[in-house]
């Protein structure tokens, strides 16, 4: 199954913290579900994307998120413990046209995507990673295709 990403779409995806890469890691501890902030025209076959973590873990001081809804999470099949887009960190990736990424695993065992956020959600997202780009405050790990 293709999976083209999109703003808004939310995949199964290793994350890599920051503070992981710092010590080495070239892979994230777990797999998360993650939601594409940006993701580029193809160029050559390939887009660039950039993906937020998911995660319950509420953000502490200097951390900037997004709330998830309990009725987005309940649509998209994610559990039903309160969980937030952290918009501080971002992983980038290069997606090449018609492939997954190595990062990337199956959200369900039918499907490759949990879905799609409702765009206001999305749209929050965006504004919060922009703002954290332009102050400069923007915790950007980019991870190779052949991890």
């Amino acid at each position: 199954m293709r999976v083209t990403p999109e703003p808004g779409l939310v995949i199964r995806y290793d994350f890599l913290w920051k503070d992981e890469a710092r010590t080495g890691r070239d892979e994230g501890s777990k797999d998360r579900p993650c939601a594409v902030v940006l993701a580029t025209r193809p160029k050559d076959g390939c887009r660039e994307v950039v993906l937020c973590p998911i995660t319950h873990t509420p953000p502490r001081a200097g951390e900037t998120a997004v709330e998830i809804p309990y009725k987005v999470a309940r649509y998209l099949k994610l559990d039903s413990d309160r969980m937030w887009i952290k918009t501080h960190e971002v992983n980038t990736l290069q997606w090449e046209e018609g492939q997954l990424p190595h990062s990337v695993s199956r959200a369900r065992p039918d499907a490759w995507a949990f879905g799609m956020l409702p765009k206001a959600l999305g749209h929050r997202m965006f504004e919060q990673v922009r703002e954290n780009s332009r102050r400069h405050a923007l915790g950007i790990v980019t991870r190779s295709a052949a991890e």
